[in-house]
């Protein structure tokens, strides 16, 4: 898994995400899911660029169906975005880098 990356499980989520200091995009796939393998370079770029701003962490469904049932994921890739412990957005389906920079805007202050 890239730098940046955090793996979380059912055992560590609820930890992470509530303790997160910064929001934290939580991806949820699968090995087997093809747009999920698509969007996975492009989290990593994301997390190397924004890393101060922003966590990425990834929960395989597989691994974790009970996490996926908890928050209503029908499909993968979504992708869903906390602040403060709540979910903030639910992005569902893959996405280029400049759209999914774009979804993620209200979380990233502007570096410009």
């Amino acid at each position: 898994m890239s730098a940046g990356i955090v793996n979380l499980s059912t055992s560590t989520f609820d930890e992470q995400v509530q303790s997160s200091q910064k929001p934290i995009l939580v991806d949820f796939w699968a090995e087997w899911c093809g747009p999920c393998l698509k969007v996975a370079p492009i989290l990593a770029e994301i997390a190397a660029e924004n890393a101060d701003q922003l966590t990425i962490a990834k929960v395989n469904v597989d691994d974790n169906p009970e996490l996926a049932q908890r928050f209503n994921v029908m499909s993968i890739p979504t992708m869903l975005v906390f602040n403060g412990g709540e979910v903030s957005k639910r992005i569902v389906g893959s996405r280029g880098k400049s759209n999914l920079l774009e979804e993620l805007d209200e979380f990233l202050a502007s570096t410009h």
